[in-house]
């Protein structure tokens, strides 16, 4: 399956992740020099997650940000990883099994447009590369927001289109040159093609920002990270 310029289905999207999710781990660290797990920590730091708080990762994946979590509010704790991959919640549910002294942790078959939890129930959340695969950014946004408490905070990581030209210019032949080349020796080079005109299609960091206000956070913070490449939205309810 290829994407072109134009946002796929929701459909599609659901069974790209869950193609891709035997080989997405390794992927992201090869492809990342495995700095991913410092831009997550730094996800999981901006949410304000505390010990004892329940908390929730949006479009979780195979877990790595649930279990930074889990990690951080302890075995008092609570965290919900939801994704509509069963593929990736797989993963997710195996990788927890082997780690200890985590917060319960409970894996949910989910919409991120339709959130299966109670209005004002978490004290925390995140997401990482959910935002810019959903069909409808707004209400995603507007989900995250009902489901956190009032004062709340969630920080959504994802790619960002960098300012700088020569920035863009080296995203773009990264992109083409190295992740799908990468992707398809995994066999997998439809499947990390469409990651490219996924970033184009994202709104920058003011754009978000607004989204976000519009969704009715209180506030909303856009920060770029690693030159610009990623960022980093921190969103008040």
């Amino acid at each position: 399956m290829t994407f072109d310029n134009a946002a796929p289905a929701a459909q599609d999207i659901q069974q790209l992740f869950d193609r891709i999710a035997p080989v997405y781990d390794d992927f992201n660290q090869q492809l990342s020099w495995g700095l991913h797990r410092i831009w997550k920590q730094m996800a999981v730091d901006w949410s304000g997650a505390a010990v004892g708080q329940t908390c929730l990762d949006v479009c979780c994946g195979s877990g790595d940000l649930a279990l930074l979590l889990a990690r951080r509010v302890g075995p008092t704790g609570t965290v919900y990883g939801v994704d509509f991959s069963p593929a990736q919640l797989a993963i997710a549910r195996q990788k927890s099994a082997r780690q200890f002294r985590l917060a319960p942790l409970h894996w949910v078959e989910g919409d991120a447009l339709a959130l299966p939890f109670a209005d004002g129930q978490f004290e925390a959340a995140t997401m990482a590369y959910g935002l810019r695969n959903l069909t409808n950014l707004t209400q995603g946004l507007k989900e995250l927001r009902r489901v956190l408490k009032p004062g709340a905070k969630a920080a959504v990581l994802d790619f960002l289109q960098p300012q700088s030209a020569w920035l863009r210019q080296f995203q773009h032949w990264y992109l083409n040159t190295v992740v799908v080349p990468t992707a398809q020796n995994f066999g997998m080079t439809d499947e990390y093609a469409y990651i490219a005109p996924s970033v184009e299609r994202f709104p920058l960091g003011p754009a978000q920002r607004q989204l976000a206000l519009d969704a009715g956070f209180s506030s909303a913070v856009h920060y770029p990270i690693a030159g610009g490449l990623m960022g980093i939205l921190v969103l008040t309810r």
